[in-house]
């Protein structure tokens, strides 16, 4: 219901119209460096020095960065001869390439990718389909060539992907005690932020990725170390290559990509191998039941309309695809992030 301060004058409305203004000032600020620079300096840095580092102009650098002091990105210690920045605790922790919770690499992706996709969301409304080819020119049908068009594009979407893990990861792994289950096949997992996490909580379980040949191939190029091999791989396409008996089945931000149809497809093929007393573990964001959000969920569900065929789901629907799949048991844990978690049992 709309106040009466909105009816006189739509505070709300000139929020939302200003979203993406908000949006970019952070992506541009962390693309340029400006959160690394003054970390790295230790101190805080006129907009003169922080212009001249990064290879700005000083007026450009000043309004981006008084935008960020607005945002609560960037404090200002102002003085009678010039202003002084300097990082908050929030930038220090996400918005640094090397900080312990770094979100960078997702809010690359968000500027790089989804943010020029979502320039069409009409046309995606409208049609009900995709709109890669319009945003990059790609018209292949398959979801995945267009998610990973090039090593760059794959790199930076695996890099993302680590990223949300190391905000929600903890939370869906602990919703249930997975420490029956030790053999696990994480199918989809990409770059492994999620095993690793899994087997960090749950060290006596073995835990392999299953992904098609050049995600695993980029993941042991670019983001396995030489002292970490506990997590092990498995090439393929889980639609059409045989998917091994285990456990336990993870898939992570998997069947949002997917119509319901092709969603039982996969889950049926899962049912089939999994071991008896074993299950699958699902991981999404998951709308309210009655329509009410939560908005990021409605958000991330137009998102799979712009970049994939599929769509965010409440527990209900994705409790129907398991029990379309031979699941007899189905548990959902709301864990109050991004990512919530619904475990299907055997």
């Amino acid at each position: 219901m709309s106040s009466a301060e909105d009816l006189e004058y739509p505070h709300i409305l000139i929020q939302y119209q200003n979203g993406f203004l908000i949006s970019k000032v952070m992506f541009t600020a962390c693309e340029l460096g400006i959160f690394d620079l003054l970390k790295e300096s230790g101190k805080n840095l006129s907009s003169k020095v922080i212009a001249e580092r990064l290879g700005c102009s000083l007026h450009g650098m000043e309004r981006l960065l008084d935008a960020c002091v607005g945002l609560k990105l960037l404090r200002a210690e102002v003085n009678q001869e010039e202003a002084l920045y300097g990082n908050t605790e929030i930038s220090n922790l996400y918005l640094t390439k090397l900080g312990p919770k770094s979100q960078y690499h997702n809010l690359m992706y968000y500027s790089k990718t989804i943010y020029l996709c979502w320039h069409y969301l009409a046309d995606a409304v409208r049609e009900g389909k995709k709109q890669y080819q319009r945003a990059f020119g790609i018209s292949s049908k398959d979801v995945f060539e267009a998610l990973y068009r090039s090593e760059e594009e794959m790199i930076k979407f695996m890099y993302g992907l680590n990223a949300t893990w190391s905000i929600c990861g903890r939370d869906v792994l602990v919703a249930f005690d997975l420490s029956p289950f030790t053999v696990i096949y994480d199918l989809g997992g990409g770059a492994g932020a999620l095993a690793h996490e899994c087997i960090s909580l749950y060290p006596n379980s073995a835990v392999t990725i299953f992904d098609l040949p050049k995600v695993i191939e980029t993941t042991k190029k670019h983001f396995v170390s030489s002292e970490e091999r506990r997590i092990t791989y498995h090439e393929g396409d889980f639609f059409k290559d045989h998917i091994p008996e285990a456990d336990l089945y993870i898939l992570a931000r998997i069947l949002h990509d997917w119509e319901d149809e092709k969603c039982v497809q996969l889950l049926t093929k899962v049912q089939k191998v999994c071991k008896p007393g074993g299950g699958v573990l699902l991981i999404e964001t998951l709308l309210n039941e009655d329509k009410s959000g939560p908005l990021e969920s409605q958000l991330y569900s137009l998102n799979m309309l712009v970049q994939t065929e599929g769509k965010e789901r409440t527990a209900t629907e994705y409790g129907e695809l398991l029990t379309a799949a031979g699941f007899q048991e189905t548990e959902i844990k709301i864990t109050g992030k991004l990512y919530d978690a619904i475990l299907g049992r055997k």
